[in-house]
């Protein structure tokens, strides 16, 4: 019978190809470097696969050892959450929850739900990570956060997943843009031109280039924003306009500026608030408790009818 790979195995490779480096995979895993090249071959020969090549200079994972890599990423973290999981049995809601918020979320949203939490739950505790999605869901995969709070779309296939609220877009510009003149405001072709964007990589960029339906659409001289700020501050510098989250819009990221918000007509371009872990997740009743702490902030928030919508301005 074929033997099957141990975990502390597949945390030698893991380690391996996250550092490139047999001498810091050792020092990583607490092991001396000919323990770890031993695991590394115990792991190869149960396999009958190459996963990792190296000489002197160099270290590098093979295309299959690229393929097992990301399914040893997934056991180990399900092992992680099994630990976790009888750790925790009988005492939910303690601890403490390792929670990843993207840039355009956290500080609109966490300031009005962590407080309900910790009033709600005082022996649970929240420890916050702001990155991009990207960065955020393989953390959550490598087991390194147990929750991310992100916007949809993006792809999130093998995640638990559940869908907060709606979070529309609005047209942000300086008062005499010709953008915010009419009763309506639209994203016409011309428009489109004009909007600024984040720097690759923040999902709010790929959200308004699908409110666009311009994926094309390229920001004037290569300027791009790194992050909402510097975005508001080329809008009123003249450099064009931009598309906002409406939860950034009422929270205040207007206030110091000249710049005016004001909404899409409809079909209005948005964005879905979700809290996603992984499906092998220990923490499923503060999953299901901080879910319904955000639904319910959001629900008992006030709304804007689109029938009296209004801009809004500096605070």
């Amino acid at each position: 019978m074929t033997s099957l790979p141990s975990l502390r195995q597949l945390r030698y490779f893991v380690a391996i190809a996250q550092e490139l480096s047999f001498t810091r995979a050792a020092e990583v895993c607490f092991v001396g470097q000919s323990t770890l090249s031993a695991g590394l071959k115990e792991l190869e020969d149960s396999l009958g696969a190459r996963l990792v090549e190296r000489d002197r200079q160099n270290v590098a994972i093979t295309p299959i050892g690229q393929e097992i890599l990301e399914r040893a990423k997934v056991i180990l973290a399900a092992s992680e959450d099994l630990v976790e999981y009888a750790g925790a049995a009988g005492k939910p809601m303690t601890g403490t929850i390792r929670l990843g918020v993207i840039p355009t979320i956290a500080p609109f949203l966490l300031p009005n739900v962590l407080p309900d939490i910790r009033t709600r739950f005082p022996s649970l505790k929240i420890a916050l990570r702001e990155d991009l999605t990207a960065n955020l869901l393989t953390r959550l995969a490598e087991h390194q956060l147990d929750f991310a709070l992100i916007a949809l779309p993006y792809k999130t296939d093998g995640l638990l997943l559940q869908e907060l609220f709606i979070d529309e877009f609005w047209v942000v510009a300086r008062a005499e843009d010709p953008a915010l003149q009419g009763k309506e405001i639209h994203l016409p072709a011309k428009m489109a031109e004009r909007l600024l964007l984040l720097e690759e990589g923040h999902c709010l960029r790929d959200h308004t280039l699908q409110a666009c339906k311009r994926p094309d659409i390229r920001n004037t001289d290569g300027m791009e924003a790194t992050s909402l700020l510097t975005l508001l501050q080329m809008v009123e510098s003249g450099m064009g306009i931009a598309l906002l989250p409406e939860m950034a819009v009422k929270g205040g990221l207007l206030n110091g500026t000249s710049l005016i918000a004001r909404p899409l007509a409809p079909p209005i371009p948005k964005r879905v608030i979700a809290l996603v872990a992984r499906a092998s997740t220990a923490h499923m009743e503060e999953f299901q408790a901080l879910s319904e702490s955000i639904e319910a902030r959001f629900k008992s928030a006030p709304r804007i009818s689109r029938g009296t919508r209004k801009s809004f301005s500096k605070g």
